[in-house]
């Protein structure tokens, strides 16, 4: 089922969008504050979202549209368990012609409202590097707040970087 905010629409990844996602995963700017892992081919891409399981509780992958129709990013709500009512929030804008612009506000804010009111969670969370002041900006926007600090756990440019780890529970969505 898709998903629908203000500026974008959120739905289902396949194999369609191996490219997208590859070329994104491959661009140092959009990398920047993210964990990158290791450089994979377009066919490894394809397959791992030919393979992986159908969005269900545990796990839900959408592709962000623009109202045009073009895929610029993803957002993902994984990790999940019924008896916990708990999810981690993954989310980036692959396409730089889109950012600063509010498409990633209203992904966070649409995918959020899915999670709280189709997944029936009560907490969303998620890990953002304290330098990484524009992803802040936007998950404090939401309504998301800073629970603890991990010291020393991305590297950046040689240098190692704490993560804020921010909650949001459910009647806190802004």
């Amino acid at each position: 089922m898709d998903a629908y905010g203000e500026q974008v629409r959120l739905r289902a990844m396949g194999v369609a969008d191996a490219e997208s996602l590859w070329r994104w995963n491959h661009d140092a700017e959009v990398m920047r504050w993210m964990d990158e892992g290791y450089a994979e081919t377009i066919g490894q891409v394809a397959k791992w979202l030919d393979e992986r399981a159908g969005n269900a509780y545990g796990d839900v992958l959408f592709g962000i549209e623009e109202p045009g129709g073009t895929l610029i990013g993803l957002v993902r709500l994984h990790g999940a368990e019924p008896e916990t009512g708990v999810a981690d929030l993954d989310i980036y804008l692959g396409e730089k012609d889109f950012w600063g612009k509010g498409y990633a506000t209203d992904a966070m804010r649409t995918a959020c409202r899915y999670g709280f009111e189709k997944m029936r969670l009560r907490k969303i969370t998620l890990t953002a590097v304290v330098e990484n002041e524009a992803a802040l900006h936007i998950y404090r926007k939401v309504g998301f707040v800073e629970e603890g600090r991990l010291r020393q756990v991305f590297r950046h440019e040689g240098q190692w970087i704490d993560k804020f780890t921010m909650g949001l529970l459910a009647g806190e969505l802004r």
